[in-house]
């Protein structure tokens, strides 16, 4: 049995549950009294500030891409068997609308009404760990991409107040932003070995 599942299956339903948390923000929101949509706003900085931050986490991803550790070994061959092969046939335009999507709807929900939701109880750091705490356990494929992913959690979160001024912006274009290459390098890898 093939647990790969077919490209137009997956990248429609990668979509749907991405699009989805919206939804979750904004019933969240409701409930916290939090408008997710509060911080985000179109600013030159803020989109240089998106791109710029990109850099660093890419690299840290290049880095592992060449780094031995047979748990970093393990989340690799776990991305070439499963979601290199569902995206195969689609082109850097569908990876980048995926990707912008993940990184808008994911930013909107932790970024947007998680972490200001308990930084009202708790404080700015507190709701920093705890929030991504949650974003890490999401995306807990193993222990290990669980840690990298709370880690990324923490500088995306750093990066909502960055430039002094909170922004939704910047997280989402360097969430975005990182998806989208991370996608072409594991494509790219992908189809090298195949």
């Amino acid at each position: 049995m093939n647990p790969t599942p077919s490209p137009q299956k997956f990248f429609k339903t990668a979509c749907l549950f991405e699009g989805s948390l919206v939804i979750v923000a904004i019933i969240l929101g409701w409930i916290a009294d939090i408008n997710p949509f509060q911080h985000l706003r179109f600013t030159e900085s803020a989109l240089i500030h998106g791109i710029l931050g990109t850099l660093p986490v890419f690299l840290f991803f290049m880095t592992l891409q060449y780094t031995n550790l047979q748990s970093i070994a393990r989340i690799r061959r776990l991305l070439l068997e499963t979601i290199a092969p569902a995206m195969k046939d689609y082109g850097w335009a569908d990876l980048l609308v995926l990707a912008a999507i993940a990184g808008f709807t994911e930013e909107l929900l932790f970024r947007g009404v998680i972490q200001p939701w308990l930084e009202n109880s708790w404080g700015f750091n507190a709701a920093l760990i705890i929030s991504n705490l949650i974003f890490g356990l999401v995306h807990a494929v193993t222990f290990i991409y669980a840690v990298l992913a709370f880690l990324i959690g923490i500088y995306l979160g750093i990066f909502l107040d960055y430039g002094g001024e909170r922004n939704l912006l910047t997280p989402i274009i360097i969430h975005g932003l990182y998806d989208f290459l991370a996608f072409i390098v594991i494509l790219k890898t992908y189809k090298k070995s195949i």
